[in-house]
């Protein structure tokens, strides 16, 4: 990233703490960046400092007046909106409304690949938002990355030898790894102007069905691994691990029940050519991050 100094550029990004945050702050920092951080609740702010944020700042990431706020000074603005939350529109497009009311000069959102495809409704309202960039003033990117690689996903497959998805197990599905968008990102919010305009698909090689995700997970770790279907009622409470939120539990639902029943029908698809050229080097493959993961845990006795 050094090639990408800014001296002191100042960038926000939104839902900091999240996966996107965590790899990306340092990234920026790294490359001479300063990074306020917006999150939602109280924890994670000394992490985020330990990140390399130059400010950490709490509260309603769809409270106008604490966006305006955060984003004066700002020059770039990486705005990730929070998955399953019930105001994931209304914080779209209130970021967007304080960037053109503090004259932002580059708003880069994380959206998501397929935002077309408005039977899943966490794409309908990303593709909302989208819209509303786009008729916007403002130099904007739209980033476009499939399904991510999901750490915990295969770390469990590690532990317990299934692979549990809450869709159709023979359906196909483009992915991508994390660590290769937030490098996407940190380039496009250092470089600024040249990619206003653009928006980008971002996906890793291949696209697979769960029965080729577990066949991967045993070839690494030589151990079998049995593939399982779940329900959305079982994957939401897996994705919270018990603790349901309080606020958006029937849209949080929702969203997971639309994912079963869209990606039981078809095979989400990717094409990699994107990510490749933007990364100047091929994106990391499934087989790789599985690998890798792998590699941080104590294998199974």
């Amino acid at each position: 990233m050094g090639a990408f100094a800014t001296s002191g550029k100042m960038i926000l990004i939104t839902s900091a703490y999240g996966n996107q945050g965590r790899m990306l702050i340092p990234k920026l920092v790294r490359a001479g960046a300063k990074v306020r951080a917006i999150r939602a609740s109280p924890g994670g702010e000394p992490q985020l400092k330990a990140l390399g944020a130059h400010e950490v700042i709490i509260g309603d990431a769809s409270d106008p007046a604490l966006l305006k706020d955060a984003m004066c000074g700002i020059e770039a603005v990486y705005h990730i909106g929070p998955s399953a939350h019930p105001r994931e529109r209304q914080m779209g497009f209130a970021a967007i409304d304080a960037a053109m009311e503090t004259g932002v000069n580059h708003f880069v959102f994380s959206s998501v690949l397929h935002a077309i495809v408005s039977e899943l409704v966490q794409h309908e309202i990303k593709r909302d938002i989208e819209e509303y960039l786009v008729s916007s003033p403002i130099g904007f990117t739209i980033l476009q990355p499939s399904d991510y690689m999901q750490v915990l996903r295969y770390q469990r497959a590690f532990e317990t030898r299934q692979f549990v998805l809450a869709w159709n197990l023979d359906r196909r599905q483009a992915l991508v790894d994390v660590d290769d968008v937030t490098d996407v990102a940190a380039k496009i919010l250092l470089e600024g102007a040249p990619h206003y305009g653009a928006t980008y698909e971002l996906s890793s090689p291949g696209c697979f069905s769960a029965h080729d995700i577990g066949a991967i997970i045993a070839s690494v770790t030589g151990n079998a691994v049995e593939v399982v279907e779940t329900s959305p009622e079982a994957r939401l409470k897996d994705h919270f691990k018990d603790k349901l939120p309080i606020e958006g539990v029937d849209h949080q639902l929702r969203v997971f029940q639309a994912l079963r029943k869209w990606y039981s029908a078809h095979d989400f698809v990717g094409n990699p050519n994107v990510l490749t050229m933007l990364l100047g080097r091929k994106p990391t493959s499934l087989e790789d991050f599985i690998r890798r993961e792998y590699a941080k845990m104590k294998p199974i006795s």
